[in-house]
């Protein structure tokens, strides 16, 4: 008679389980639920533990969080100056092809940019000046041969000073 009763109940148990759960509004079981309150319980770093992280993110989509993250927040957070401490610039600039770099660049533009009229008026403006005070120092050592001759000719013994009087006071106040 055991032998008869174990399937019967075991049949009766299965359709009180199968009313119950059709009676209960799970909808409304899990509206009920404190979703934060769960949230908080989970301890996140065993659960990060105890999964491969890499084949998760190959499995989530994280566009849709990363959408929701402010990043300005976590700039905020950085600091540059560490950060380009820790770059290593000749590295950047051994990958940088500087032939396809000038390449790139638009001649045109660049040269209408520049102001090459004042570029050689400054460059003529400093020859000519160059010239000019090559001139006076040339002038300036002809007068004082010409001043020894004429001294030598009238068998003078003052010579003629070596610049007008105003520099010279000038000079004597410096």
């Amino acid at each position: 008679m055991v032998d008869q009763a174990e399937p019967l109940a075991q049949q009766a148990a299965e359709r009180a389980v199968d009313l119950v759960v059709n009676a209960v509004d799970i909808n409304a079981i899990v509206a009920k639920v404190d979703v934060n309150q769960v949230v908080n319980e989970v301890d996140v770093d065993a659960v990060l533990n105890k999964i491969d992280i890499n084949a998760e993110l190959q499995r989530v989509d994280l566009n849709p969080l990363l959408d929701r993250i402010d990043l300005n927040v976590l700039l905020d957070q950085v600091d540059l100056n560490e950060l380009v401490a820790r770059i290593d610039v000749n590295a950047v600039l051994d990958r940088v092809d500087l032939n396809d770099l000038v390449k790139r660049l638009d001649m045109n533009a660049l040269v209408e940019q520049t102001d090459l009229g004042a570029i050689i008026a400054q460059s003529t403006r400093g020859v000519g000046t160059e010239i000019l005070d090559a001139g006076r120092s040339q002038v300036v050592g002809l007068d004082q041969v010409i001043d020894r001759w004429v001294a030598r000719i009238f068998r003078s013994r003052e010579h003629a000073p070596s610049a007008p009087p105003a520099l010279l006071a000038m000079q004597a106040e410096q």
